[in-house]
């Protein structure tokens, strides 16, 4: 089945805001490419949605944290002419204070929740323009307003995300 929607393209979309976003825009009429690290959470969500509303579902196991997981992310979005939109949800998160954080986990936050969000955008903007539409949503937190509270490095990743990469 095509969608005159086209397809959305979700990351995170294994549970959470991702799998409601995939309910959602299934509902809407779009078909779904779904990106997650969880092969059987995906799989679960993804047969649920097809049962539910008959929309086509991939799915794509992929962890962003990976380089080479995230360039195939991006080759999908340049190359998949039905993608009208990408819904940036895969995210990390730790409340640990500071002194505590292990700073391994403090860099692959960063590189999920905005190294990779930044490439998928660059990846996407491109190709929407060439097929004259495509929507992108980056999902953030309540804690980019607040990026002081815990140990500030997911508040101000989510502060990066909320207010980094803009199309005009």
């Amino acid at each position: 089945m095509t969608s005159a929607n086209g397809t959305a393209l979700i990351t995170g979309a294994s549970s959470g805001l991702g799998a409601l976003y995939a309910d959602r825009l299934a509902r809407r009429g779009f078909d779904l490419v779904l990106v997650a690290r969880g092969k059987e959470a995906r799989a679960t969500v993804a047969q649920s949605i097809t049962e539910t509303t008959g929309r086509a579902v991939t799915t794509v196991q992929a962890d962003l944290g990976n380089t080479e997981d995230l360039r195939r992310v991006e080759a999908i979005l340049k190359n998949d002419a039905t993608i009208t939109m990408l819904v940036n949800n895969s995210g990390v998160g730790s409340v640990e204070p500071l002194l505590r954080a292990n700073v391994d986990n403090m860099e692959r936050m960063i590189e999920i929740n905005v190294i990779a969000l930044t490439r998928l955008v660059y990846a996407a903007v491109p190709a929407f323009v060439g097929r004259q539409r495509g929507t992108i949503i980056n999902l953030a937190s309540a804690l980019a307003l607040a990026s002081g509270m815990f140990n500030g490095v997911y508040g101000a990743s989510k502060a990066f995300v909320a207010y980094g990469p803009q199309c005009e």
